[in-house]
């Protein structure tokens, strides 16, 4: 993909059976992959995983590459989340990157910053790690579920916590794996949001939403109804060719990798119909196919 090396569009998936993931999926077009390891490593080794991702990339003969590698549990409480921070962050230059996504964490249950204290005790050390390699560590802005009173995952949702966050361990090796849907859900402006705080971002999840603003003017959003929904790019509401130009103007060098299995349209059978479709809708976000300019 001469040309387009400056952003990349791939998708996540998952660090079990991952090799065998890619052998199957890698021709439909993908440029690259993050792979998520879920709340905890396991009884996977990581940099076992690393050598035979590479292998197979090279056995297919595909261009593709690993973006990202992540673990999405709550470090500030669950020790089998926070061992696997290091442990990634050490083993993301055997895949080929520099970014370990994943969730803040926070302490169950209490206002946000309640968490600071210990996101303080578990990241800064993470993030001198992360210094040191080379790595740069990317905080998913999902809510899950929290919001600024309460919550069991996650603080990186809005840019208030971002700004105690940043403020708290001010490292340049921490940053945002940011996507629109997230600040949708809230009835956010992605946009002008991506433009303000774009040197912060390290990686993009490929994931929008669609608002049911009838819903929001007859109900609120405080009743029982609905009123978003989680999109794969291309069916939601985010003008993609816009948040790709913002990207390019601000110098982001990196990956989109899309998040599937959340549409609650183009899901069972149809969840690899729509995640090709949002490959071929992001790539012609982003200018379509490549031409040299005449010399």
């Amino acid at each position: 993909m001469p040309g387009h090396n400056d952003i990349r569009i791939g998708t996540l998936i998952h660090a079990e059976g991952a090799a065998e993931t890619i052998r199957q999926i890698a021709p439909h077009g993908f440029e690259s992959f993050q792979i998520t390891f879920g709340e905890r490593l396991g009884e996977i080794d990581p940099l076992k995983l690393a050598h035979d991702v590479r292998k197979t990339l090279v056995q297919i003969d595909s261009p593709a590459e690993i973006s990202a590698i992540g673990i999405y549990g709550n470090p500030l409480i669950h020790d089998e989340t926070a061992s696997g921070w290091p442990r990634l962050i050490e083993a993301a230059r055997h895949f080929g990157c520099d970014v370990v996504g994943g969730f803040t964490g926070r302490i169950p249950d209490e206002p946000l910053d309640a968490s600071l204290p210990r996101f303080r005790e578990v990241f800064a050390p993470l993030a001198q790690a992360a210094e040191d390699q080379g790595v740069r560590i990317a905080f998913e802005n999902c809510a899950m579920g929290g919001d600024w009173q309460r919550g069991d995952w996650n603080i990186a949702h809005s840019p208030p916590a971002w700004e105690l966050m940043f403020d708290a361990v001010p490292s340049d090796a921490l940053g945002l794996e940011w996507e629109p849907c997230h600040q949708l859900v809230q009835l956010i402006d992605p946009l002008p949001q991506l433009r303000k705080w774009l040197p912060k971002v390290f990686h993009i999840h490929g994931k929008d939403a669609s608002v049911l603003w009838d819903v929001v003017k007859e109900s609120g959003i405080g009743g029982p109804a609905e009123f978003t929904y989680h999109r794969t790019p291309g069916f939601g509401d985010t003008n993609w060719t816009d948040l790709i130009s913002i990207l390019r103007l601000g110098g982001y060098r990196g990956a989109i990798d899309i998040e599937g299995w959340h549409d609650p349209v183009y899901s069972g059978d149809l969840e690899m119909t729509g995640q090709v479709h949002a490959l071929r809708y992001l790539q012609n976000c982003r200018g379509g196919s490549f031409v040299e300019n005449p010399s």
